[in-house]
């Protein structure tokens, strides 16, 4: 490691480096819990980018056990401190905080602990009782121990991110929130610390989270293209009987859709789109397991209507053999200008 570059490893220890480079100028969080990856190295260049050459980049590596449930993959999540390390200095963080659990819950698991609300029950929250409380409370207290003005969290844990706003907003922490875009591999597959527990075979199944999601977003660009044309043949109905009567079979079938566009169906379209794949993906050889495919509305994560217009979250969630993933995109719905 750099001599300018350094591990903390206690709250004191924190303290003292905080204090002591309070002269700066900002001061930005990366949070994670290790077996850093591509994706964390991206967050922390933004954090770099964002303060500044002079400002301060602290990356935290915590295996939260507030956050696993009962059969989740705590113990054997992946610890890779001294990797960790040199991502986090390649990427241009100042120093990785790295405390112990005793450190972050000296008197055991806390009593008094963040609640989630009802938005933290829902999708994720479902599937996983309790995960959300875990990780608001301890990003709770790791904004409290770092003090930063700003801090990164990437966009693929959506609801994660969501209700980490949520949380700041509502009990006023001093701090700006801001998400990354996912980062993925070149074949799609978002980058995960549990991909490494994916098998070849089941790797290929594991694609289908962002085929689902590619084919979700291409169906509604080519619906609203429809749209676009619809607006601009108001007699397209009466033109794709014309083109049936003189045989040109394949321009009648793309002017009967240009006429059957419809406005406000962009919701109905995206969910149909991805559940095709889905359903392909769940006859796989390793199938598939869904847990849910929803779109949702990036607020609350409320499922949307049909008919709904504006920003949206198309979010998956599947088990490939033992290894749950999770994926998801933002959309933008609505019939074009």
């Amino acid at each position: 490691m750099s001599p300018d570059f350094e591990l903390i490893p206690t709250r004191d220890d924190l303290g003292h480096v905080l204090d002591r480079v309070a002269h700066r100028g900002r001061t930005a969080v990366v949070m994670t819990m290790g077996a850093l990856h591509e994706g964390h190295a991206t967050l922390v260049r933004a954090a770099r980018e964002h303060v500044g050459r002079d400002g301060y980049v602290l990356v935290t590596v915590f295996v939260n056990p507030l956050q696993f449930g009962a059969g989740e993959d705590l113990d054997r999540y992946p610890r890779t401190l001294e990797a960790d390390l040199a991502t986090a200095e390649r990427a241009g963080a100042n120093a990785v905080f790295a405390p112990s659990a005793g450190e972050v819950y000296p008197g055991g698991e806390p009593q008094v602990r963040i609640t989630a609300g009802p938005m933290g029950e829902r999708l994720e929250g479902a599937s996983r009782p309790g995960h959300f409380d875990g990780m608001l409370t301890v990003v709770a207290k790791l904004l409290h121990l770092t003090r930063p003005d700003v801090a990164f969290f990437g966009q693929k844990d959506a609801q994660q991110l969501a209700l980490i706003r949520r949380m700041v907003r509502d009990l006023n922490f001093p701090v700006e929130i801001v998400g990354v875009p996912t980062v993925r591999e070149p074949d799609g597959l978002a980058l995960s610390s549990r991909n490494r527990y994916l098998s070849p075979a089941e790797r290929r199944t594991a694609l289908s989270l962002s085929a689902a999601l590619f084919a979700a977003r291409d169906r509604l660009a080519a619906q609203q293209a429809l749209l676009a044309r619809a607006e601009t043949l108001p007699a397209s109905e009466s033109r794709a009987e014309a083109l049936s009567r003189i045989g040109e079979a394949r321009a009648a079938a793309d002017a009967h859709a240009v006429a059957a566009a419809a406005p406000g169906r962009g919701a109905h379209a995206v969910r149909a789109a991805a559940r095709a794949v889905l359903d392909e993906a769940a006859k796989a050889e390793p199938p598939l397991c869904l847990d849910y495919v929803a779109l949702v509305d990036p607020a609350d994560f409320t499922d949307v209507p049909d008919d709904h217009t504006g920003e949206a979250v198309l979010a998956v969630a599947a088990k490939v053999g033992a290894t749950r993933l999770i994926d998801n995109l933002p959309l933008t719905l609505g019939a074009p200008a």
